[in-house]
């Protein structure tokens, strides 16, 4: 990115568009982000969200089972690592303002199977805040219960399990519920980023009502430095 008027290259995926940004304009400025993700995400559904979520000027922090890098999966082979910025054992998801759970099929996996991570997801459920789900990412919002009587997409493998938990499914390249932003694959990148980022300047979404949400002293979360 380059602000003050120096351009701008693909920030939201697919092919390289330029764009020139005013730096008093950044929709994002002053917005944290949580990317939850582990070992064997899709590589593009966690790189192409980053690189478009700063170009608008968010704070991006990549959240994990630990601290460390987690390694993505790209081309039917290992791709690229990413460093950790805060282990879920000391991830307060207070802090931020918007959750991106990017795809791929062994990351959702592991984070479903983690009552930590759960509860990490739940927090933005009860809280209204905006949520990006792509490919295999609607997995964890099953076990979140976040899905019944949601309009959602994802890749289409995952539809009888998320109309099993009571979502609406639908065939298309991003769907956008109060906040909930989904869509199927790297190929709905562009639309997804753009969809997402709109819901993120937005902000909370009060139609959602929370519950008693626990975070962060119940859990012993410290506050993100």
């Amino acid at each position: 990115m380059n602000v003050n008027g120096i351009t701008s290259f693909g920030l939201y995926g697919g092919s390289i568009a330029n764009q020139t940004f005013n730096a008093m304009n950044l929709r994002l400025e002053g917005k944290q982000v949580a990317i939850l993700a582990a070992d064997g995400f899709e590589q593009s559904e966690l790189i192409e969200p980053r690189r478009a979520l700063e170009a608008e000027g968010a704070q991006v922090y990549i959240v994990s089972l630990e601290k460390g890098l987690i390694r993505g999966w790209t081309a039917k082979n290992w791709g690229e690592s990413v460093t950790v910025d805060v282990g879920l054992d000391t991830a307060d998801p207070t802090q931020y303002d918007a959750l991106l759970l990017p795809g791929g099929v062994m990351n959702p996996d592991q984070l479903r199977r983690n009552a930590r991570a759960v509860q990490f997801v739940s927090h933005f459920v009860e809280a209204g805040k905006p949520i990006g789900a792509i490919c295999h990412g609607p997995q964890i919002l099953i076990e979140a219960e976040a899905v019944d009587g949601r309009l959602l997409t994802s890749y289409d493998s995952l539809r009888t399990d998320l109309e099993n938990a009571g979502a609406h499914w639908v065939d298309q390249e991003v769907v956008v519920d109060e906040g909930l932003v989904t869509s199927r694959t790297p190929s709905d990148l562009p639309a997804f980023n753009r969809n997402f980022i709109e819901e993120i300047a937005e902000g909370v979404h009060p139609s959602i009502s929370p519950r008693e949400i626990k975070f962060p002293g119940q859990l012993g979360f410290q506050p993100l430095m």
